[in-house]
């Protein structure tokens, strides 16, 4: 399945019933991470997901026993971006698949750039700028 480019989270959790409705619980680290931010609207897909053992109870952890997501970039992989914002030290952070954040030095939010990933981390990755695009492009 391809994943698109706006994938700010990408977990498995269990509907719940109350009351009259039904609910989904988004887990704490994409907020705290400032994947998803409270208050705002986002799109939701669901898609079924076979299970081993249909009676096992499925409550989110904030800790899962499965293995971390392998990053989705690659050193040398290049790539058309935009800068959402700055961070701590000034560089532009850019989002790519499921939210990974990719930190471009010497780049304005609102920017569009191509990069070329220059190192990658669990849940990080560094990029150069390799040219400044139009906003229009």
């Amino acid at each position: 399945m391809e994943l698109p480019d706006q994938l700010r989270s990408l977990f498995s959790t269990q509907i719940d019933a109350t009351d009259d409705t039904y609910r989904i619980e988004i887990p704490k680290r994409d907020v705290e991470l400032g994947t998803l931010q409270e208050h705002e609207t986002y799109r939701v897909a669901i898609f079924s997901a076979p299970s081993s053992t249909a009676d096992t109870d499925t409550t989110t952890d904030s800790t899962p026993d499965r293995a971390a997501p392998t990053p989705p970039v690659t050193e040398g992989e290049t790539r058309n971006v935009e800068i959402e914002h700055l961070g701590d030290q000034g560089d532009g952070i850019a989002r790519v698949e499921r939210g990974y954040v990719v930190i471009v030095p010497d780049t304005d939010p609102g920017e569009r750039v191509t990069i070329e990933i220059t190192d990658v981390r669990e849940n990080v990755a560094f990029a150069e700028v390799t040219e400044r695009l139009s906003y229009y492009d």
